[in-house]
């Protein structure tokens, strides 16, 4: 199949990828911080239900979304005739560390139904760690893709 079409979109293509991104990184920092915070509020409270709403909202309406527009956009950049040189060891590592950082996506999509039915059983310090592996992830993603070692 011909995909040299694509090279003409590659700057739209590219920019949508980032922005999806974005907003995947940005649920995926924030949301195991509302579970810190949820932690502290009693079962069945106030505070414990609007934790419940703002994770619920979060991860359905940006993050999920953000995860597949990622995911598809980049996808799209990945079948681009030109754009990634495959014989080059650190795309491999980028789509691994991508399929951790998915993988990290469905721990916090379990630990928020664990939250919504009050039977969370995650520590707060276990949380804390939570908190910074997208950070890392993101880390080496964005260094991989950007100063694609061994290119």
């Amino acid at each position: 199949m011909d995909f040299d079409w694509l090279i003409s979109f590659y700057p739209w293509i590219k920019s949508f990828h980032i922005i999806s991104v974005i907003a995947w990184m940005a649920g995926m920092l924030y949301l195991p911080r509302l579970f810190i915070y949820h932690c502290d509020a009693e079962p069945g409270s106030d505070k414990s239900e609007t934790f419940k709403v703002m994770e619920r909202r979060l991860l359905r309406a940006i993050i999920n979304p953000a995860m597949i527009a990622s995911f598809a956009f980049g996808g799209i950049l990945l079948a681009t005739p030109g754009i990634v040189d495959w014989s080059s060891w650190w795309i491999y590592l980028k789509l691994v560390l991508v399929l951790i950082l998915t993988g990290v996506h469905g721990v916090f999509s379990r630990w928020r139904k664990d939250f919504e039915k009050d039977q969370n059983t995650i520590s707060t310090r276990t949380l804390r760690i939570a908190n910074e592996i997208p950070t890392v992830l993101m880390i080496g993603i964005v260094i991989l893709v950007v100063v694609k070692p061994g290119a």
